[in-house]
């Protein structure tokens, strides 16, 4: 029988393969706590695919709530993703209230309301992704991780619309509309409309506003990621691959309809190329 860590890498492997990759490149000692803080997000975010009806998910929500304050006290749950990020809590000093705003943000992944404003889009980005990713940069050298939070809010902005586009097919099917409001309005549509059928020629141009975006914040990111230093590198990692995705979207119908992701190999190649050097000169040719 796989023993409890086994079966955290194993899950955090199932729900993300790619950020998987990213924490076998973090020393060995503390690719436990990355694992156990992608596993947990990977079941958060999977809750949606699971439920029918929004009142389970927020019962789940709850359960987490409930399971993260008990696990203060040392009470083993018997759920390995829950017990391995609770001993991450304990030995890194993770703050609690992070996670805790990370499940806040997720109850809007439980209903069909359309996202408001593109603030409120770039905040829900930095509470889910932004989260997990100072977590795990918390983990891997706490004395560096806060000089990066600025930059960390602009990788999460990026990592997070960029996989919105990606599963802009699901969404709509669903009936979800993680677009906001204002940039479907300056699109010429609206979210019922963006929704139905081919979303016509206005979820053309709000696809297109939503990559300018993405790749706006990513810019951002690239230009201050060379000062990352290389024990925090790991965290930011995802970031390689936020460009590879972004750089193949020629056409906002490809979108639509669905575009295939980067062969195994390149997303491999990829983070190698960066995790070896970072985001300087060498690290934006490796694009």
């Amino acid at each position: 029988m796989a023993n409890p860590p086994d079966l955290v890498t194993a899950a955090a492997k199932a729900t993300d393969p790619d950020r998987y990759v990213t924490a076998l490149y973090a020393p060995a000692e503390r690719r436990a706590a990355l694992m156990a803080l992608y596993a947990f997000d990977g079941e958060i975010a999977g809750i949606r695919g699971r439920i029918r009806e929004a009142l389970p998910g927020e019962i789940r929500l709850q359960w987490w709530r409930d399971t993260l304050d008990a696990g203060r006290s040392g009470i083993a749950t018997g759920h390995p993703v829950a017990d391995g990020l609770n001993a991450a809590i304990g030995a890194y000093g993770l703050p609690m209230a992070a996670l805790q705003n990370y499940l806040d943000a997720r109850i809007f992944d439980l209903y069909d309301d359309p996202m408001p404003l593109r603030t409120d889009l770039e905040g829900y980005c930095g509470e889910t992704q932004g989260t997990i990713l100072q977590l795990a940069a918390l983990v891997l050298d706490a004395g560096s991780a806060p000089r990066f939070a600025d930059l960390a809010g602009r990788a999460a902005c990026a990592q997070g619309i960029a996989g919105m586009l990606r599963a802009l097919p699901l969404q709509r099917a669903r009936g979800q509309c993680f677009v906001p409001r204002d940039i479907l309005a300056a699109a010429g549509t609206s979210p019922e409309t963006f929704l139905e059928g081919d979303g016509g020629q206005g979820a053309l141009r709000a696809v297109e506003a939503m990559t300018a975006l993405a790749r706006d914040h990513l810019s951002a990111f690239e230009t201050g990621a060379a000062d990352l230093p290389p024990s925090l590198r790991p965290a930011f990692l995802p970031l390689a691959l936020t460009r590879l995705q972004l750089d193949r979207i020629t056409k906002p119908a490809d979108i639509l309809s669905g575009g295939r992701d980067p062969a195994a190999w390149r997303r491999q190649w990829t983070l190698f190329r960066h995790a070896s050097k970072g985001w300087g000169a060498s690290g934006r040719k490796a694009r």
